[in-house]
């Protein structure tokens, strides 16, 4: 069981008395839209065109990490096409999760069979995620210009934090002061067990 909305808080409190978190790596990021400019947040200036990065995969230097083989401790789920990790210890947002094709494979190299299982298998994740305690939503999203193979997240967010909503759920993940690993643990294999009868196997 995911924490409660009022666990999470008083967890802010015990790190920021004011409630206010100081900024996370993130900000340093060349791609973070934003700056302070004049005292107050604005956006960066848009940098002028370029070529397209290469990604993991695709650049000689950055050979396939997916490829290489999934860390066997971060594995939730896995089946013969398809493997589910999730993150290396628990963070800010109850459970961040990300499923991976075992080939070598962008989303639209996905013949029919595997994008209509992708569906099933997100589906499956989003539903159980959701009948977690203290879940208020599982978001889902897929980005694809850090690597190459196909690998989609599940972000689920607690249930009752009024700021921690939509898009912006992703960033407050890295803002918020982790939650207690027991309870990650035990969520986690909820899911791998949950998911595993449809077949496959858990591994949390």
């Amino acid at each position: 069981m995911a924490e409660s909305a009022e666990q999470v808080h008083a967890r802010v409190l015990q790190h920021a008395p004011d409630a206010r978190l100081p900024m996370p790596p993130l900000g340093e990021w060349d791609v973070f839209p934003w700056e302070v400019r004049d005292g107050q947040v604005a956006p960066r200036a848009v940098r002028p065109p370029a070529p397209e990065r290469l990604r993991e995969g695709e650049d000689p230097a950055r050979p396939c990490s997916s490829c290489a083989g999934f860390d066997p401790e971060r594995v939730v789920w896995e089946d013969e096409r398809w493997v589910l990790t999730r993150t290396a210890a628990p963070t800010g947002l109850p459970l961040v999760l990300m499923l991976h094709t075992r080939d070598h494979l962008d989303m639209g190299d996905l013949d029919d069979d595997l994008a209509s299982e992708l569906g099933r298998i997100t589906n499956r994740v989003v539903r159980i995620v959701s009948a977690l305690d203290g879940i208020g939503r599982v978001h889902v999203n897929r980005w694809g210009d850090g690597g190459s193979h196909f690998h989609q997240w599940f972000f689920a967010r607690t249930e009752g934090l009024p700021g921690v909503l939509g898009s912006y759920a992703v960033e407050w993940d890295a803002v918020l002061p982790p939650g207690p690993e027991d309870v990650w643990r035990a969520d986690l294999h909820l899911v791998a067990t949950k998911l595993a009868n449809w077949g496959g196997t858990a591994r949390a």
